[in-house]
Order: C-alpha cells, then sequence, then structure tokens
C-alpha cells in the first residue's frame, strides 16, 4: 500500500538522490513477513536503489548533481571499528545502519528503496558506470555484490572450480562473475529447466541436484560452493562435493538453521562459511568489474502496484531472473 514517509534534512555530507529503480531481493520478503524478527510499521524495503543525485551537501567532495548512482544494503556504519577501518563496513563491530529497518543517525527508523527519493552519506553512495543501464544496475547493489564477494575472496579464477546452488537473482549473478573471472562453473539446480540459461550465463556444466547419482558424480569436485538459495538443503550430500581445502559458502538466508555435521567437515579439511555483501570499496570495484566485462543481470521491470504479485512469484522462483521496480509508476 502507498503511504508518505520522511527523510531527513540534509546534511553537509549528505547525497538526495532521485531514484529511478529498485530491485526486489527475497531479503525485502523476509522482513516483510516479520521471518527474520519483528519490525517497526510502517516499513519501506528495497536496497538495491538506483538514480541520480539531484541535490548534494555543502562539504559532499565524491557526487555531484546529475551524477548516476546507487544504493545498496548499508547506508552508514560506525567507521572506527577495525572491520570498518579496513574497509569491511558490512562486518562493522557496531552493526552497520541498514538500508531500512536501522536506526539512523537521526533517532528515526531507515526507509528504503520502493521511494522516489533517498538522503544517504556521501560515503556510502556508489558511481553507476555509464555502461550499465539503470534498471540493470540495480540488482547489482546487492545480488551482484553479494556473489562478487565470496567469490573474489575465496580467489574464484582460472584452474579454480566453482559449483553455483541455484539459478535465480543470486545464482545467476554468481555464475556469471565466476565465469567472467576464469573459473569452471557448474551450476546445482532442482531441475534441469534452466540449463540453456546456466550455459549462455558461463556455466561449462549443469547438473540437477534431485538426481540422486549428481552427488556420487561430483563428489571431491569442488574448490567453491556458493550456496545461493533461502531453503534448507542437505549440507552433508554438498559437503561432500568439495575437494582438499574447498569451501562451501552460504550467501542465501534461510530462516530456518540448517544442521551441519561436524564429520562432514573432517574429510577433506572442508570448510562450512558465510559471507554477507561487500564494503563500499569492493562493491564499487564489482561495479567496474561488471562494467568492463559487460555484465549485468537479467531483469522484469514492474510498476509498484505490481510488488504484491512479484513476491508470490519470487517464492515460487517464478521470475528470470530479479524483479526492478519502476519507481517513475509511483510518483
Amino acid at each position: 500500500m502507498r503511504t508518505t514517509i520522511e527523510r531527513r534534512d540534509l546534511g553537509p555530507r549528505d547525497v538526495l538522490i532521485e531514484i529511478r529503480y529498485a530491485g526486489i531481493c527475497h531479503s525485502d520478503i523476509h522482513t516483510v513477513r516479520g521471518e527474520w524478527g519483528p519490525i517497526s510499521y510502517p516499513q519501506t524495503v528495497g536496497h538495491e536503489i538506483v538514480g541520480a543525485v539531484t541535490e548534494v551537501g555543502a562539504e559532499v567532495a565524491r557526487h555531484a548533481v546529475g551524477d548516476r548512482v546507487g544504493v545498496g544494503c548499508m547506508v552508514n556504519s560506525c567507521r572506527e571499528c577495525v572491520n570498518c577501518q579496513a574497509g569491511q563496513e558490512q562486518y562493522c563491530l557496531a552493526g552497520n545502519t541498514g538500508t531500512y529497518t536501522a536506526v539512523d543517525r537521526d533517532g528515526t527508523i531507515t526507509q528504503g528503496g520502493y521511494s522516489t527519493h533517498i538522503v544517504v552519506d556521501e560515503d556510502f553512495v556508489l558511481r553507476v558506470p555509464e555502461s550499465i543501464p539503470y534498471e540493470k544496475a540495480a540488482p547489482l547493489l546487492c545480488a551482484g555484490i553479494t556473489t562478487y564477494s565470496p567469490l573474489s575472496h575465496w580467489k574464484a579464477g582460472p584452474g579454480s572450480k566453482v559449483a553455483v546452488v541455484g539459478l535465480g537473482g543470486l545464482g545467476h549473478m554468481a555464475v556469471k562473475i565466476a565465469a567472467a573471472m576464469g573459473a569452471e562453473v557448474t551450476v546445482l539446480s532442482q531441475t534441469l529447466g534452466k540449463k540453456d540459461d546456466g550455459l549462455a550465463f558461463g556455466a561449462r556444466h549443469y547438473y540437477a541436484t534431485g538426481d540422486p547419482d549428481t552427488f556420487e558424480k561430483l563428489k571431491n569436485t569442488f574448490d567453491l560452493i556458493v550456496n545461493t538459495v533461502s531453503a534448507p538443503v542437505d549440507m552433508g550430500a554438498y559437503l561432500s562435493l568439495l575437494r582438499l581445502d574447498g569451501t562451501l559458502v552460504a550467501v542465501g538466508a534461510p530462516p530456518e538453521p540448517l544442521p551441519v555435521q561436524v564429520f562432514a567437515l573432517f574429510g577433506n579439511r572442508r570448510s562450512f562459511a558465510g559471507s554477507s555483501i561487500g564494503g563500499i570499496a569492493e562493491t564499487q570495484e564489482m561495479l567496474d568489474f561488471c562494467a568492463e566485462h559487460g555484465i549485468a543481470p537479467e531483469v522484469e521491470v514492474i510498476d509498484g502496484d505490481a510488488v504484491n504479485e512479484a513476491y508470490e512469484r519470487v517464492l515460487k522462483s517464478d521470475v528470470r531472473y530479479r524483479f526492478v521496480i519502476d519507481i517513475d509508476s509511483i510518483r
């Protein structure tokens, strides 16, 4: 439902952005449905935001009126802890300030990108390269960085074998990015229904996890597995696919706990890890990487009045591959 939200007054280091497009992330659905804990309503979600700068504070040096910019999953952090100082603001020890449902510096609750404008500190505003269309840039601010960061950290590249679990909004970006990094990419999906897409995105192999032979055939194969699904999976089965010193990293976040047998980690000295978006510098690096390699998500642009229907379709995996809201439709 439509409502009016108030943005804080523009401070000396703030940027006012007129939003053009906002991506729909599964996190938005978890949040508005209270699946990750109680929230304060009314709440406007959306953390895949792109638009144009319309006003800047007196001390802003990084951005100017008219710039193409984006905002991702966070809008501030403490700036002082060891993680922030290392450029890993997403792991701020005081807790970063989320783009929505967080307490902003003026004491209000942050509101997200399903809206016409947003005010953000310049340090948390990204430059969107000219070669990436606005509507395709939006999902990069979450789906793009969420997959780029672990692929970069665990050094996906020539000579490495990477498996991507799930070919949805996150998964299709993981395939494109890992392939551009030079890795040999395999998609592990429930069925072969999206096989042609997966191969077109850069995967060399595609297997159905619904086929029990898949796990037997692929034992001890991968250096890195990126699990993008937000539903429970058989952790033991997936861990068995890792070769020596391989890592299974979770980027999808199911509300239920994922049970892990420690013995599954002993063989091949396997690791089970998690990864959360990326820092501001790394997010800019990702945007520039995507521009350089011609990488962009596959999107379906919708009007604001179709959000509820889009949510239901996301839950049914009925989108190829990311919904993006045309904010002009709600002005």
